[in-house]
């Protein structure tokens, strides 16, 4: 359990960020984290790197509405502190906390506080003494600090953990987490680290998170982006939609347009993704600018529209075509299906529950 959250065995995966905000402006960070839940996240990480972080931590805890993980680099005191502030979950790299007796007081202060721990290994901070067997940040070399630090907290007694083993070479990190899953049975966190921009970042990230995934790896993701850390949410949700993991939100089917197209594909897609990221329940909906693909879509779809001649275009609903639509009214007809569509299945899985109980 990461506070309320479950990770691991029959749990969904969940998603993660990172705030990018100093954790030392509870203001800002708070500011940054709702914009996460709106976007659906699971569980925010947070750095820890000065007393003035683990300070103002103990607020961010209780203004978020998900399990806060603290971030923990070199200064093993901020995880005690971090963990009597209220963290979740305490991640440390075994690279660079310190001693054997740094990493009890660790165990002991997420003991005494309810915290799982992450043991966040990376390619970019591997131990000397692995560096030095192994010549070069390797898969053996990963797999091995892993199951050392796992030794560790083991040693102690300690159980509720989670490992990720990243790096931002995709071969390296999945061949990684490949020989980790095959060596342990605990929950894995997976991530391309440093993977990048927004375009690049989440290229590599859906090729290196989801090849695991595919392969039933994976309990936790974060997708690493050089972009704001609610995109990393998106990103990391339509990595799980397009593997049939998890749903949330709108499913866009749309056409990369061409010269039959009826109208503005790109662009009205672009309006629809960015008005419709308030809809959370899961629905399809199809976007296609001609009638060559565009009826075989939408009736696989929850709403779709087909573009037509002279500004008309067709609307179908639930597969079956429905009635038009003029040009100018496109988008905002558009919205007002799918929000329409969105309250009446909570609506009806509101009473479905309720039938239930």
């Amino acid at each position: 359990m990461v506070g309320n959250v479950p990770v691991g065995g029959d749990a969904p995966v969940s998603v993660q960020t990172m705030t990018n905000t100093l954790t030392s402006d509870p203001v800002a960070t708070i500011d940054q984290i709702r914009r996460c839940e709106e976007a659906g996240v699971d569980i925010i990480r947070v750095s820890c790197p000065d007393e003035d972080s683990t300070k103002a931590l103990k607020q961010i805890v209780r203004a978020a509405r998900v399990p806060i993980v603290a971030d923990i680099h070199f200064h093993y005191k901020r995880a005690l502190e971090a963990a009597d502030a209220g963290a979740a979950c305490l991640r440390i790299n075994p690279g660079n906390i310190g001693s054997n007796d740094r990493v009890r007081e660790v165990v002991q202060a997420a003991k005494a506080n309810g915290c799982a721990i992450r043991i966040g290994v990376n390619a970019g901070s591997l131990e000397k003494d692995l560096l030095e067997k192994y010549g070069e940040p390797c898969p053996e070399a990963l797999v091995e600090s892993a199951l050392d630090h796992i030794k560790l907290l083991q040693d102690h007694d300690f159980h509720e953990y989670k490992v990720a083993v990243k790096a931002s070479d995709v071969f390296l990190a999945v061949a990684a987490y490949q020989g980790l899953a095959d060596a342990v049975d605990c929950p894995l966190h997976l991530g391309i680290t440093e993977a990048g921009g927004l375009i690049g970042g989440t290229v590599k990230s859906a090729i290196g998170i989801g090849n695991l995934l595919w392969a039933g790896i994976g309990d936790t993701i974060r997708v690493s982006l050089s972009a704001e850390p609610e995109e990393e949410v998106r990103v990391g949700y339509e990595i799980l939609k397009s593997l049939g993991i998890r749903s949330r939100g709108v499913r866009v089917v749309s056409c990369p347009s061409c010269a039959r197209q009826g109208f503005d594909v790109i662009r009205t897609v672009q309006a629809l993704e960015e008005r419709l990221q308030h809809i959370h329940t899961p629905l399809s909906l199809s976007v296609l600018g001609c009638v060559v693909n565009g009826p075989g879509e939408a009736r696989e779809t929850d709403i779709g529209v087909t573009g037509g001649g002279n500004g008309k275009h067709m609307v179908y609903l639930s597969g079956v075509t429905d009635h038009h639509v003029q040009d100018p009214d496109l988008i905002e007809h558009i919205v007002k299906l799918v929000e329409a569509k969105a309250a009446a299945i909570e609506a009806a899985t509101s009473d479905a529950g309720s039938a239930g109980h």
